[in-house]
């Protein structure tokens, strides 16, 4: 009997799983979707007040809707959505997706995402979305993209077109969760580019770049960098979950 290509047989066992009944990803009891009820009250409930901007968490009766780093010295990027802090127990279920390859966790990353958008005041939603690209040799050791992964059903949730050839890696760089805080602008200025037959599509437009865990930023502002050089008139971030500052 012929093998099925790993592409196939990887979504046929997400499509099988998604049929048979599951535990829940936090607390293993028995649940019906990804994270169970208790897990989602108890984890995701609680929203906190956080940068426009950046989506770090601001001070109780914060001044300014941004946070004073992006008031002194803004990224490229024009705002950020995201659900939780990349901290216990929630930075598990991002482990689990990118390095556990639990791919059934992706569309209710882009769930729990679209439910946060939608509650943003006055949210306008972009033109186009686009995942974060991995570069080649990443992609190859990993099997999948997990923004991607997440970008796809997000798409549909939200009715924006996904443009999946628009960004490029132009070169491999170390994970930035690697590298000291003044090593990752350097390790990735210029490591993205805009697909040679979509040089006029961002022009004017607002696209959105999806990943699963924003750290610094620097990647996020590395790409929006690079779109409005090419003509984007905004870019929105959306992102699982983002690292806290002494994290």
């Amino acid at each position: 009997m012929q093998a099925l290509p790993g592409t196939l047989l990887r979504h046929l066992k997400h499509s099988v799983s998604a049929l048979l009944p599951g535990s829940c990803a936090l607390c293993q009891q028995q649940a019906d979707m990804a994270v169970c009820t208790g897990c989602r009250h108890a984890y995701f409930e609680h929203q906190q007040e956080r940068c426009l901007q950046c989506a770090l968490p601001l001070p109780a009766n914060a001044a300014s809707l941004r946070c004073g780093d992006c008031l002194r010295n803004p990224p490229a990027f024009d705002m950020t959505v995201a659900v939780c802090d990349y901290a216990a127990p929630q930075d598990q279920l991002v482990l689990a997706l990118k390095f556990g390859h639990q791919l059934a966790l992706a569309p209710w990353f882009a769930a729990m995402l679209r439910d946060s958008i939608l509650r943003r005041p006055a949210f306008e939603l972009p033109h186009y979305l686009c995942a974060v690209p991995l570069g080649a040799q990443r992609l190859t050791e990993r099997g999948f993209n997990q923004a991607l992964e997440i970008a796809g059903p997000l798409s549909r949730q939200l009715g924006v077109p996904l443009h999946t050839k628009l960004l490029h890696r132009s070169r491999e760089t170390a994970r930035q969760s690697s590298l000291p805080i003044d090593a990752r602008a350097r390790n990735i200025r210029q490591a993205f580019s805009l697909d040679e037959h979509a040089l006029h599509t961002v022009k004017d437009l607002h696209i959105g770049i999806i990943d699963d865990v924003m750290t610094t930023g620097m990647t996020m502002h590395e790409i929006a960098t690079m779109l409005k050089r090419f003509g984007a008139a905004k870019v929105s971030t959306y992102v699982f979950a983002r690292t806290l500052p002494h994290t």
